[in-house]
């Protein structure tokens, strides 16, 4: 059913283009084409050119096209060189290759189901029989068989692809008939080695004096690959495939603007795009200072996604104390700004360009890339004027970045006189000393079959439209050609950056045709040989890097101390030497999602609980949930990620709503919010923020600490973890905590605290929210009993500060590996280097 609605579909297209052009007087460009060709085929008939007619490597089978060689070949200075054509062929083995298109039906199918399509000569069987020209009337040129090779060689790459009834000779043929001389098969583990050896290869090569190397490859990234090793050696090896346009430095600024106008100023694109090599590159002295204010604004930027629009990065600009920079930049970005609503996309691209030219100057259009990109915006731009084409905006980074992936741009100029990297299409006329044939491959030489989703397999055949087994057949003659080399070496990785790979099909078939034996001899060794101690030579002798113990002087431990930094002191002390005094603090990612980030989506309750208790000084009353909704809207969050957790923390919200107006009930008083607080312990500064503190209906204090996941157990408290609530109860004590609720600001709140709490979000059974204790609250439970649980807390900061503070200890990385730490700072601490250690040594653990 659906190839019956496909073929209704593809009629009335083509009905309605045909209608269409009728109206027009014109013809398409395939049409157009053709009548070219036959003009020019008629023109040549009727009065033979005076200069020589010459047409070479066409590989194409097209009618129109079969016509017009055919009328080349009989010019009396015309002649037409078909590129690897098979002589050597058996007529059996041609004739099994099918009738190609030579079938005397009118209305028959073009490509029959029963021929060899996958053949490398195929395509060439096909061309003849279009031209009515039989094979042994096509007479050898300058060259003997397939490529330079010897006749030996020839006959083997002849007998490699033969079709399945021919190929029952293999079983006849003699080892030096199978042996393919010159040929080296070369197989790597992964698609990085690959290019590395590649690379080395052709830097052999060079050390022959006129040798000239070609590097074939339908993987663009395998050659890019290759282009990157060869510049070590400074070996500039141009890749004739081009690059697309999308990737150059010109098209990438395009591409990001683009995407500014299509979802806005969001924080990664707005700061690559500002932050772009091309960007005020014709003077330095303002390039820098433009850089400079762009990394104050992107440290400020770094966090949650700002809501949509300018009025947030206005903010953050003035926070960031770069107003007047971030003017010049807003004017930029107004005029990105194509609102909503359908516009016309030849104004769309008049911003692109003017903003792409206002941040980088006549720089963007200067290189190779800026040419390609110029052309292809005048092109569009042309066009999109005279037909007043409409386009949405949220489509205009699509539609861009497609039409540049289809642009590919090539150096004006050469590199290595004697490399070249090629494309499967650029290769097929081009000769070297030594072939490298690389990333041979399933899906990729040949490349993967596509299906088409309009039409199907048999139909395509009966339009003549060359199906994905043309294209294969295509691909064999392409690698038929290149065996044909002095030398040749057949590459392939064993992985790629997907996963494992499957060989070739041509290579089981060099495999299958030289046999075990001779397949062994034929392996590169050499390489593989020299290839480990390219970049994996051992390392030259030194002393085992040891476990990191900084020490530093008096003056620079003394330190404040954190409440949450105290078990970090004590169980990881690397980790609080790198934070508190090298003073080194990770950066927050930009556009940073606080639903799917665990810390952030924390601070984000925090702060919604912390607005709601103050707004309460005024309403009483105030509920909780319209006002979370409020500000969980506010903060941006990404749709899917909205919907998932915002029910979560509604309804845990709900229930801490419940709690605390219980509570309110019995006497229990909020007195403040994320309250800082302070003291003096023997002479070294202990502070910390106390989520939520009450006084209880007895006068003490209680301690809350909000979770968004789970909370600490009492048995990681009692071990030494966690101890922040304990150290927050000490400066309690000594009546650190200020801005009391209800009261002036400088209002101190002191006393006993008897409960600490951890309020978590997490779910407990059907419901979400929970609140646990630290320490030990009934006979069945494990922990500290409620009258040690502070002086435990105090014995441990006392314990830390004499050991690191006002003591010599060194801060030992990982001191306890038992500790349930962060890992900001492994990569400093270079923990891959010794952590083996921790578990080989007793006296270490201890």
């Amino acid at each position: 059913g659906h190839w019956q609605n496909s073929i209704r579909l593809f009629a009335r297209v083509q009905a309605r283009w045909l209608i269409r052009l009728s109206e027009l007087g014109q013809v398409d460009a395939a049409t157009r084409r053709n009548l070219l060709f036959d003009r020019a085929r008629q023109r040549w008939r009727a009065q033979s050119p005076q200069t020589p007619i010459i047409a070479a490597g066409v590989t194409s089978a097209s009618p129109a096209l079969a016509r017009m060689l055919r009328t080349i070949a009989d010019l009396p200075q015309g002649a037409v060189i078909l590129p690897d054509l098979d002589l050597m062929m058996s007529d059996a083995a041609w004739e099994e290759l099918g009738r190609a298109g030579s079938a005397p039906e009118p209305g028959s199918e073009a490509f029959g189901s029963k021929d060899a399509l996958t053949h490398p000569q195929y395509h060439l069987k096909l061309l003849l029989a279009r031209m009515g020209i039989a094979r042994e009337e096509v007479q050898p040129w300058h060259r003997r068989g397939l490529g330079a090779a010897e006749p030996a060689r020839s006959r083997a790459i002849s007998s490699l692809f033969l079709p399945p009834q021919a190929s029952k000779a293999w079983v006849n043929l003699t080892p030096d008939q199978r042996q393919l001389s010159g040929v080296r098969m070369m197989t790597s583990a992964t698609l990085e080695e690959e290019a590395q050896a590649i690379a080395l290869l052709v830097r052999e090569a060079l050390e022959t004096p006129e040798k000239r190397v070609a590097v074939i490859s339908a993987d663009r990234g395998l050659a890019r690959r290759v282009v990157q090793h060869l510049a070590r050696w400074n070996i500039s090896a141009d890749d004739t495939a081009g690059q697309p346009l999308s990737l150059t430095p010109a098209g990438r600024l395009m591409g990001l603007l683009a995407e500014i106008v299509s979802h806005g100023p969001r924080p990664v694109n707005l700061v690559a795009a500002l932050g772009h090599p091309l960007v005020l590159s014709d003077n330095a002295n303002a390039r820098g200072d433009w850089l400079a204010n762009l990394r104050r604004f992107e440290l400020h930027l770094r966090g949650p996604e700002p809501a949509p629009g300018l009025e947030p990065l206005r903010i953050i600009a003035h926070e960031a104390q770069v107003t007047t920079w971030w003017q010049s930049v807003e004017t930029t970005l107004t005029s990105l700004d194509l609102g909503t609503e359908e516009t016309l996309f030849a104004e769309a691209l008049d911003r692109l360009t003017s903003a792409a030219q206002e941040l980088a100057g006549e720089r963007v259009w200067a290189q190779a890339d800026g040419r390609a990109l110029s052309a292809l915006m005048e092109d569009h731009r042309f066009h999109a004027r005279d037909c007043d084409a409409m386009i949405a905006p949220d489509d205009i980074a699509g539609v861009l970045r497609d039409a540049m992936d289809e642009v590919a741009v090539r150096p004006p100029y050469g590199g290595h006189p004697r490399v070249a990297i090629y494309g499967l299409l650029e290769s097929r006329m081009a000769r070297a000393d030594l072939m490298i044939c690389g990333g041979l491959n399933e899906a990729s030489w040949p490349q993967a079959p596509s299906a088409d989703a309009l039409l199907a397999p048999a139909i395509l055949r009966a339009l003549g439209v060359p199906g994905s087994e043309f294209r294969i057949g295509l691909a064999a003659h392409d690698l038929a050609g290149a065996m044909g080399a002095p030398e040749v070496v057949l590459s392939r990785a064993q992985r790629d950056t997907q996963g494992p790979t499957r060989p070739s099909r041509f290579v089981l078939r060099v495999e299958a045709l030289l046999g075990e034996g001779l397949a062994q001899k034929h392996c590169e060794q050499a390489i593989a040989q020299i290839l480990p101690r390219i970049d994996r030579s051992p390392p030259p002798v030194h002393e085992r890097y040891p476990r990191p113990a900084p020490n530093p002087s008096a003056a620079l431990r003394k330190v404040a101390i954190s409440a949450t930094a105290l078990d970090q002191l004590l169980g990881d002390p690397y980790q609080f030497y790198a934070r508190a005094i090298l003073g080194l603090k990770p950066l927050e990612p930009l556009a940073a999602d606080p639903f799917s980030d665990p810390a952030l989506r924390g601070t984000l309750v925090h702060d919604i609980l912390d607005a709601w208790h103050k707004a309460r000084l005024e309403k009483p009353d105030l509920p909780l949930l319209p006002f979370a909704h409020e500000r969980l809207a506010k903060s941006n969050p990404h749709p899917l990620v909205w919907g998932l957790w915002r029910p979560r923390i509604m309804a845990a919200l709900s229930r801490f709503e419940q709690w605390i107006d219980a509570a309110r009930e019995d006497g229990r008083e909020v007195l403040a919010s994320e309250a800082w607080g302070a003291m003096e312990y023997r002479g070294v500064r202990v502070h910390g923020q106390a989520d939520r503190i009450d006084r209880l209906a007895d006068g003490t204090l209680a301690i809350v600490d909000y979770k968004t996941g789970k909370p600490p157990t009492k048995k990681e408290t009692a071990a030494g973890y966690r101890l922040q609530l304990g150290v927050l109860g000490l400066i309690a004590r000594e009546g650190g905590f200020a801005r009391a609720r209800g009261e002036a600001s400088e209002t101190l709140i002191q006393g006993q605290t008897s409960a600490f709490e951890y309020w978590s979000l997490r779910k407990v059974g059907e419901a979400f929210g929970e609140v646990s204790a630290p320490m030990k609250l009934s006979s069945r439970e494990s922990g500290l009993e409620p009258d040690e649980f502070l002086p435990r807390h105090e014995a441990r900061l006392q314990e830390a500060i004499e050991r690191y503070i006002l003591g010599s200890d060194p801060f030992t990385a990982k001191e306890n590996p038992d500790y349930p730490g962060y890992s900001d700072y492994d990569q400093l601490m270079r923990l891959e280097e010794w952590a083996y250690e921790i578990g080989q040594e007793p006296e270490e653990r201890a």
